[in-house]
């Protein structure tokens, strides 16, 4: 019997009973049919996989009852930090969604000087939120029981001035070390990836005066998207928990 993973945005106590949200109670009871004394799992970013049952289905809410908490040993030992530039159509999405299931801990938005993507402030709230939830989605899917943080979009000229205590990668197509010579320190790496169009020369040199070392992925020219998650998948395996 599959036992669903479901997101809660609230703190959870053993014993006290929860409400879910209008979605997660539509998918419990109208995508999947659950009935009362289903099991569910649910979690709310605290690392914690929380044991429950269904309580009560309405119309309204499904009500669960928190019968026990378990820690949800599934983080990688290596924090990464994405700061990708954003990406156009629904490129975005899946990056963040793949990015989660491979393990990375903080995403950071980012607005170059070739990020092809225009949108006023509202609409760029609007896609903080939608990209909140394709977070949460992945965490449901892929385990997690930690919740990485989509963070307000920002210009790259701006993130790249951030303190940072760790290693920071830049792919480069003319770097002259590759992932295997790349020495992480303290565990913590945050990687930078640009735009369709690349970085501007610009952008790259300021990115070496913040502290960004140069790294090739590899003899081809890849898409964001696809950069974006071989890089992680490399960190994994080489430093983190993958392979």
């Amino acid at each position: 019997m599959r036992i669903p993973r479901i997101y809660y945005s609230e703190a959870i106590e053993v014993a006290t009973p929860i409400v879910l949200d209008a979605d997660a109670s539509n998918h419990l009871s109208r995508v999947l049919r659950l009935q009362e004394e289903h099991p569910v799992v649910v979690f709310n970013g605290d690392g914690f996989n929380y044991q429950t049952e269904i309580l009560k289905v309405s119309r309204k809410a499904v009500e669960l009852k928190v019968l026990d908490k378990q820690l949800n040993d599934s983080e990688s030992k290596l924090a990464i930090h994405l700061g990708q530039v954003i990406s156009r159509g629904d490129r975005m999405d899946f990056t963040i969604q793949k990015s989660v299931e491979l393990g990375v801990t903080e995403i950071t938005p980012l607005i170059s000087e070739r990020c092809g993507v225009k949108l006023n402030q509202e609409r760029f709230d609007k896609k903080l939120e939608q990209w909140q939830k394709i977070v949460h989605s992945a965490c449901e899917q892929s385990g997690r029981s930690f919740v990485p943080k989509v963070n307000p979009i920002m210009s790259l000229e701006a993130w790249l001035t951030q303190e940072y205590q760790g290693t920071r990668i830049n792919l480069h197509p003319k770097a002259e070390i590759g992932f295997k010579q790349l020495k992480i320190d303290n565990q913590n790496a945050q990687l930078l990836i640009g735009p369709e169009g690349g970085l501007s020369e610009l952008e790259i040199t300021q990115a070496r005066e913040s502290g960004f070392t140069d790294v090739l992925m590899g003899p081809r020219v890849l898409r964001t998207e696809t950069a974006a998650l071989s890089a992680l998948s490399m960190l994994q395996c080489m430093h983190g928990d993958l392979g």
